[in-house]
């Protein structure tokens, strides 16, 4: 199969009550806040409707929170779920976000490979927490710098129904493999896929650098289970 026609509609919600921007010429910027936010997002995908090919339904939604801690500093939390109502070939299920750079990503899983896992139903939890100089202002020469200790955990649950897992369905692709044959995609078991980081903020005042480890699923093949990423951002 080397083609795949879609035709969809979606619809998404956002509430953000109290948010508040950095307006710039072009581009605007959410301020972080106590103020949780909601996200809905609905799909229909359309068969004989311009060459659609698929009927189906996706259903996505997540809240995003800041946690302030008075001195141990603040938590980002995001918590997401997603399900596929539908029988559709691998491309149109969710595949969850991977990252091989060696750039921090923070929505992304960055010990995960791309196209490694796929779900028609999950939900996940990511927290990404900042001290805030809790640990670093009471070492004094380290305190001058104004370094800021972070630490994450991202775990992700799902699974694939009978319906959309080749293994048990004809007419559907077949996942991904290596050019030697070897799985490459897979659905997640009975265990959720974790990973976690520690790293320092705030270096020069825009550099953040995390050793990441993966806690599972490491017999897979070509995964790292420790890695060290950087990330770019300006802190004020």
């Amino acid at each position: 199969m080397n083609r795949l026609t879609t035709s969809e509609v979606s619809v998404q919600l956002r509430y953000a009550p109290n948010e508040k921007f950095y307006q710039g010429k072009i581009y605007r910027v959410p301020i972080a806040d106590r103020y949780p936010v909601f996200n809905l997002r609905y799909t229909a995908g359309l068969k004989g409707v311009l060459g659609g090919e698929y009927n189906y339904h996706s259903l996505m939604g997540s809240i995003d929170k800041r946690f302030y801690l008075s001195q141990l500093g603040y938590s980002d939390v995001t918590f997401e779920g997603g399900y596929i109502a539908g029988k559709v070939p691998f491309p149109l299920l969710d595949i969850h976000r991977a990252n091989q750079t060696y750039a921090y990503q923070l929505n992304s899983y960055n010990l995960m490979n791309f196209l490694e896992f796929v779900s028609d139903h999950y939900v996940s939890i990511n927290i990404d927490h900042n001290f805030n100089g809790f640990f670093f202002n009471k070492v004094p020469l380290i305190k001058k710098l104004k370094l800021r200790e972070v630490v994450s955990f991202k775990a992700l649950y799902g699974g694939l129904r009978n319906e959309n897992n080749p293994n048990f369905q004809t007419g559907l692709y077949q996942l991904p493999v290596y050019e030697n044959g070897a799985q490459r995609t897979y659905a997640l078991g009975n265990k959720p896929y974790m990973e976690g980081s520690v790293g320092v903020g705030n270096i020069f005042k825009l550099l953040r650098v995390d050793l990441v480890k993966r806690f599972n699923y490491l017999n897979n093949p070509e995964v790292s289970e420790w890695g060290i990423r950087a990330r770019v951002k300006f802190d004020f």
